[in-house]
């Protein structure tokens, strides 16, 4: 009897539907997480204060109150509410080895960094729409680009996120897990979650495919639609002076598309077809995806936008 109640014990801590998933730091480098920690802060740090500085520009400069500036407001809140989203898990496991985190509170953290990035992936797209609008059609760029449409345009993004991740995720709480339950990443990433399952997973592939194809599998053939007919329009022009000022007005807003959906798609193929990687790879993949849009885009439209430029010189001069 008691050796029945002691296997009965070590299955049930292997086949739970309400499971403790253990978060990985850097694989190998655990000795130095208080040293690797540093970086990260330095990290944060640089995210938290650009996109805080280019919300506070945009909401206090009057002359700032233009569609594509509220546009990049919106990128710089959801790069704020993915930073925030992971920042806590980091860090407790650089600074204090505190991996442990239960199936509710990884739903919960999923659901705001997916939903974040759901958010900011439309938000790509509502600005490459922006700059269509602005080169292809100037003259109506004011009564196309109203602010009702705009306020429109980020409920949609919202609902879409609110929906679409919140069901993926709601469909978690019908698994159970039964494997070592020690994640690939600091932080809670739905792909990486589903392989612990020792359930059906079938609807939860299918509703992932789903949310996949309604976000990234829309978004990004729009962007790069809006960008062929703003070449066509721009080759159209005669003169090269004019070409190079229309092209670089879109400078600021390729390098955003760049710096999202190139590390998105890099983990994304890691995850899928990359298994036999050292943990490592997962790592570093993950850590880049997860900090490169916050970090540079503050920089990319504070160096390539004279108006947001001079304004925050403005403000630091004052200070």
């Amino acid at each position: 009897m008691p050796q029945i109640q002691d296997n009965m014990e070590i299955l049930s801590n292997f086949t739970s539907t309400f499971p403790t998933f253990l978060l990985t730091g850097i694989p190998g480098l655990e000795s130095v997480h208080g040293w690797i920690s540093i970086p990260f802060c330095c990290l944060y740090a640089i995210a938290l204060t650009g996109n805080s500085m280019i919300l506070f520009v945009i909401i206090t400069q009057q002359s700032l109150h233009e569609p594509m500036y509220y546009f990049l407001s919106m990128l710089s809140a959801s790069d704020l509410g993915i930073t925030v989203s992971t920042m806590s898990t980091t860090l407790a496991i650089f600074w204090f080895d505190a991996r442990e985190i239960s199936l509710d509170s990884c739903i919960i953290q999923m659901f705001f960094l997916h939903g974040f990035t759901v958010i900011e992936s439309g938000v790509l797209v509502a600005m490459a729409f922006d700059r269509y609008v602005a080169i292809c059609n100037p003259l109506r760029y004011s009564t196309i680009l109203t602010n009702p449409r705009i306020i429109l345009m980020g409920l949609v993004m919202t609902i879409r996120s609110i929906l679409l991740i919140g069901l993926m995720l709601l469909l978690l709480k019908r698994l159970s897990f039964c494997k070592m339950n020690v994640l690939s990443h600091s932080y809670c990433y739905h792909p990486d979650l589903i392989k612990f399952s020792c359930s059906d997973t079938r609807a939860n592939n299918i509703c992932g495919l789903i949310v996949l194809i309604l976000t990234t599998g829309i978004d990004a053939p729009c962007i790069l639609l809006s960008y062929i007919l703003i070449i066509r329009s721009v080759l159209s022009i005669a003169s090269p002076e004019e070409r190079h000022k229309a092209f670089s007005t879109c400078i600021s807003h390729i390098g955003a598309v760049a710096t999202f959906y190139i590390p998105m798609m890099s983990l994304s193929l890691v995850h899928r077809y990359a298994h036999s990687a050292p943990k490592v790879v997962h790592s570093m993949m993950s850590n880049i995806y997860l900090h490169l849009p916050p970090v540079l885009n503050p920089i990319i439209y504070s160096v390539k936008t004279k108006q947001i430029r001079n304004t925050i010189l403005k403000l630091l001069h004052k200070m």
